[in-house]
């Protein structure tokens, strides 16, 4: 069982973490937005990278990620189904750690996007809402992997989740809905919210824990 003391240590620097990570986010954004609607070098390049790119599967890869990422099946069906999966397994805490970091990363997301209001790339293959900065749907794909490598945490997890930011962040420059400095933004907001929220949750979610090791050792 961790100490309160190492509890309370690891909830500092998660926190600390978290904030570094969401005002680098907003740091991004505003330099962005200092810009106009010019985007940065690299953005410019990987976006006419891909324009002319032809990668077999890799558009309906994108579309499927596109559906998985966000709209009503992202922001409704996956955090409540999640819940509930962890409700079956008895973590409650875990259920609303998910829960409310799947919220607050949300929250964020939207905050900047009114906030730089940046456009999106004129290539952009499908419909999406107000603000191309920051990508709401990689910001969701890393809330969901540090969620889980707090709530499991195991290097296999860790990669599946890096893995899937990745992949998510590919997809949305391969559809032209984001700039690729927008996914940066994303990973940024959605992996801070899961900190900072695991952070304000440590003691709960410690017993949580400790509640799952002591059912697997009564086994």
């Amino acid at each position: 069982m961790l100490s309160p003391s190492r509890v309370r240590t690891t909830a500092v620097w998660a926190a600390v973490i978290g904030v570094v990570l969401i005002g680098s986010a907003a740091g991004l954004g505003a330099w962005a937005f200092a810009r106009g609607n010019t985007p940065f070098a690299i953005d410019a390049w990987w976006n006419a990278l891909l324009v002319d790119a032809a990668i077999p599967l890799a558009g309906a890869v994108s579309y499927a990620m596109n559906f998985l990422g966000g709209g009503w099946f992202g922001v409704f069906v996956v955090p409540l189904g999640a819940a509930a999966a962890l409700l079956a397994l008895r973590r409650p805490w875990a259920a609303v750690f998910f829960l409310t970091a799947e919220a607050t990363s949300a929250a964020l997301v939207q905050v900047l996007k009114h906030l730089f209001g940046r456009a999106r790339p004129t290539e952009i293959l499908i419909i999406s809402d107000y603000g191309s900065y920051p990508s709401g749907h990689v910001a969701n794909a890393a809330t969901l992997a540090v969620c889980a490598v707090v709530i499991f945490p195991r290097i296999a997890v860790a990669l599946v989740g890096a893995a899937w930011i990745l992949l998510m962040a590919f997809s949305r420059t391969y559809l032209h809905a984001h700039w690729l400095s927008d996914t940066v933004g994303g990973a940024l907001v959605g992996a801070g919210a899961a900190l900072v929220v695991a952070a304000a949750m440590a003691v709960p979610l410690a017993r949580d824990r400790e509640v799952v090791r002591s059912r697997r050792s009564a086994h």
